[in-house]
């Protein structure tokens, strides 16, 4: 993958997250990622150094470690290359302007020139343009799928509540949202379309950073970081209507926004449920979640069936090859939680003080190869109380909590359906056609070392989310006198 356009005026500001800044070209389908440093430590032999390694490092487990597990469809790993360091710094100084303020503790590296080449995901790949009407990009962070299984979990609440729902409640007190989020990563992952609707629509409600769109590359819906958020429904209507009524554009009112917003939903539903090689849903194997796995008390799916008396619903499963199903599966590499894979962190711990060279043995920072790859199957059973096992272990929930991390990226180029004629690209509503694609990024390796930050993260959500749900709970019962306290009766003669 080549850059020809070394022109800083010709890239803009696309995003960034903790680790990376992303830049895209004003007209080409490209993306360049450059590692981001803190700024106390962002000094030039350490980019000279880290970078190239980090990069590469992205590269190879993409390649050679999520591409296999989730399929050749939806990963592109990209390219690392060397810019112009001259290049690299103006861009950097152009850009500093438009970063957001909270993301300004950390600093573009702009010493080493090394950057990551990626397709920009945001517009569609494809030279073939049909109408005039641009493309479209759905971005989700979909988070974990599952309630946790593993015989190891140390607080009950974790077996009845999902991670993401009880995350919300610190966050929201941490000031990082304004309002919890009624969405719940187990209604999408369901593969009940009423349980994904819901799912959707709460995404599109409160869709924090979970949930981005974008038209023709650039953001119209979502947050570009924790303050600046675009979420007007109606505007995002507005936007989109052209799509879902293109011989009517001047349909307007709270009847259209409703209906823009439902059709949006049931396009993106059926892109996440599809079978890119093999579009018929109907007919494949599902991937079903156990039925203490699959339900979250905390969601508002669940809520709602309670309050209305029902107690059992149909768990669709998803079909077998869709990228919520591949993504499941990644996720559930994880069969020991957090709680089981602390104590296996600290014998590896204690094994590479002793011994420091076997961090390389033991591929706690690499290479992300074939032999990295083959030891994720599952050859030990039972704990041996050997420092491999530990690490096969941690290999096992580094991989599934990338793969809980990652986004989605739903690209939609509407078009004629007389004009298209491969059937498997094709989504058609009642009122609009879409040609898409869907890929699955942010799939870098998760650091050995966080796996301590994790444990202590783990345990103060769960604190939290106990502590605020019984002071509500408290809040809402009627006490009419306290517990334990004496209550004396005074007898008057009359």
């Amino acid at each position: 993958m080549e850059v020809k356009y070394l022109d800083g005026n010709e890239w803009k500001y696309h995003g960034e997250g903790n680790r990376s800044l992303v830049v895209s070209h004003v007209q080409h389908c490209q993306v360049l990622r450059f590692l981001k440093f803190p700024k106390e430590l962002s000094q030039p032999n350490q980019a000279l150094d880290e970078a190239p390694r980090r990069l590469k490092n992205i590269v190879d487990f993409s390649k050679h470690v999520m591409k296999l597990l989730l399929g050749d469809n939806f990963v592109q790993p990209g390219e690392v290359i060397q810019l112009p360091v001259d290049f690299v710094r103006q861009l950097a100084m152009k850009i500093q302007p438009e970063r957001p303020g909270s993301r300004c503790n950390k600093v573009m590296d702009a010493f080493s020139g090394y950057a990551l080449c990626l397709p920009d995901l945001t517009k569609f790949q494809t030279c073939h343009r049909i109408e005039k009407r641009p493309p479209l990009c759905i971005e989700i962070k979909p988070k974990c799928g599952f309630i946790p299984f593993s015989t190891h979990i140390t607080k009950d609440i974790k077996r009845r509540v999902c991670r993401y729902c009880m995350h919300q409640h610190l966050k929201v007190a941490n000031g990082k949202w304004k309002r919890i989020s009624k969405y719940c990563p187990l209604d999408l992952f369901s593969g009940n379309k009423q349980r994904m609707y819901i799912a959707l629509k709460s995404l599109l409600q409160e869709p924090q950073n979970n949930l981005k769109i974008f038209k023709n590359g650039e953001l119209i819906f979502g947050c570009k970081d924790d303050q600046d958020c675009l979420m007007d429904l109606n505007e995002l209507a507005n936007h989109l209507k052209t799509y879902f009524f293109p011989a009517n554009g001047v349909v307007s009112g709270p009847q259209c926004t409703r209906t823009v917003i439902s059709e949006l939903i049931h396009v993106i539903t059926m892109a996440l449920v599809s079978n890119i090689n093999n579009c018929k849903t109907g007919d494949v194997k599902r991937t079903v979640p156990s039925g203490e796995r699959s339900h979250c008390e905390a969601s508002q799916f669940c809520k709602e069936i309670l309050r209305n008396g029902i107690h059992v619903v149909e768990n669709s499963g998803l079909p077998r090859g869709c990228v919520l199903s591949r993504i499941l599966q990644v996720q559930m590499l994880d069969m020991m939680d957090i709680d089981g894979i602390y104590p296996l962190y600290l014998r590896v711990q204690q094994h590479i003080e002793e011994f420091p060279k076997d961090r390389t043995r033991l591929h706690l920072d690499g290479p992300y190869n074939e032999n990295f790859y083959g030891s994720l199957s599952d050859s030990h059973s039972q704990d041996d109380e050997t420092v491999a096992y530990a690490a096969q272990k941690i290999h096992q929930y580094r991989v599934a909590t990338t793969a809980k991390d990652c986004s989605i990226m739903i690209a939609l180029l509407p078009c004629p359906l007389e004009e298209w004629p491969e059937p498997g690209t094709i989504i058609q509503t009642s009122r609009a056609c879409f040609v898409y694609s869907v890929s699955i990024l942010d799939l870098d390796p998760k650091p050995y070392e966080n796996i301590a930050h994790q444990y202590k993260l783990d345990g103060k959500i769960i604190n939290f989310y106990l502590q605020s749900t019984r002071a509500k709970k408290d809040l809402n019962t009627p006490n009419f006198y306290k517990e334990n306290e004496e209550c004396t009766l005074f007898f008057h003669s009359v």
